[in-house]
């Protein structure tokens, strides 16, 4: 579930979100009506709906009334397994532990905290709405009201941090009680304040390897914490792994719902358009309100060799031949023999895996393998 609207916009971010809250209640109703309308994209199959993420944009800038009339839609319309993994995006200003509860009362059982350091002077450089004094009381809160399942983001590799103060998010991080990290090297795109101040020489990106220095530091930290690094930018307490992305990596189709939000079901893929405006007027007017591919063969090994290699288990040669052929198997193996000779990837027990070095470099790597394996 795409919640696309912010109080304020972030100066890292790129994704599609508007700050004019007024048409809050108007997207909801539209969302209502998206949920019913795409209760067949499975083919009519009665499958059954195992995890549910409302993302954003701020997701916990809605009502409890709102989310409640969107979990009522849901469940009239698809079958949801018992223990399904149910997770909120939440700002740490717009919760307490009341707002914490009642969402637990509406079946959230996961919780995920927007925090993204827990120093003011980053937050601030970021253009954050809360401080690092609000973010530990929400974490805080969320246990309290009964969450045993609670994630947090943290950015790392952000212009001036040092090691020290990573060091420092992160002992403070896993001094909480949580049982998920996402941590997410910042990225400076474009179409971002960010990037516009990089371009313009107000902001100078951090050099590559202290960035590699703070990865690397992250995984060390996490092991002695008790946390799997089990996908390059999450980490998890055993048992914690995150259903929702999981799926998403095994190629599990999925439902989206709300503006630029994508939908799969195993061979086309479908995206809303990015236009809160738009949506909802072609929603309520009966109109085509998205876009769509098929995927090529090809299209289909890129996907499945980029979303692999970023997770923990990589690339089981075997179920890569079965699904794409045995040649389209030799042909990888041989295009990353250098990288495998370089100690950026790793071959053992006809298991393909990037070596902590390789998940660093990922990025340019499976780039690279990608347009290789192209025709």
């Amino acid at each position: 579930m795409h919640i696309p609207f912010c109080k304020k916009r972030c100066f890292y971010c790129d994704f599609y979100s508007i700050v004019n809250l007024d048409s809050i209640k108007t997207l909801v109703d539209a969302l209502e009506k998206e949920i019913v309308l795409q209760k067949g994209y499975f083919s009519g199959k009665n499958q059954e709906i195992t995890t549910i993420y409302f993302g954003g944009g701020t997701p916990s800038l809605l009502s409890i009334d709102q989310l409640s009339g969107i979990f009522a839609k849901i469940k009239a319309n698809y079958n949801i397994s018992a223990d399904a993994e149910v997770t909120i995006e939440v700002n740490p200003d717009d919760t307490n532990i009341e707002y914490y509860k009642l969402l637990r009362n509406l079946g959230f059982n996961r919780v995920s905290i927007g925090i993204q350091s827990f120093d003011d002077h980053f937050l601030k450089l970021m253009n954050r709405r809360h401080t690092a004094k609000e973010s530990i009381q929400s974490i805080e809160n969320a246990q309290r009201a009964g969450f045993n399942n609670i994630s947090i983001d943290l950015i790392y590799g952000l212009p001036g941090m040092q090691i020290d103060i990573w060091n420092a998010n992160l002992n403070l991080a896993f001094e909480q009680p949580i049982t998920h990290l996402s941590a997410y090297h910042l990225g400076i795109e474009e179409h971002t304040v960010f990037y516009n101040w990089m371009k313009k020489g107000k902001l100078r990106p951090i050099d590559e390897e202290l960035s590699f220095h703070q990865f690397m530091l992250l995984n060390e930290t996490a092991k002695t914490k008790g946390f799997e690094h089990y996908e390059i930018s999450n980490l998890a307490k055993v048992g914690y792994r995150s259903r929702h992305n999981s799926a998403y990596w095994h190629h599990i189709p999925y439902l989206g719902f709300g503006p630029s939000a994508h939908m799969y079901n195993g061979e086309v893929r479908r995206w809303n358009v990015s236009n809160a405006k738009s949506y909802t007027e072609c929603i309520f007017n009966n109109a085509k309100y998205w876009e769509s591919e098929t995927l090529s063969q090809n299209e289909k090994i890129n996907e499945y060799i980029m979303i692999r290699l970023r997770t923990e288990e990589g690339i089981l040669m075997e179920e890569f031949a079965r699904l794409f052929g045995e040649s389209e198997s030799l042909e990888l193996l041989k295009t990353v023999k250098p990288y495998i000779e370089n100690k950026d990837a790793k071959f053992n027990n006809n298991i393909l895996q990037l070596t902590l070095k390789g998940w660093f470099l990922s990025d340019r790597i499976i780039s690279d393998l990608m347009v290789i394996i192209e025709k």
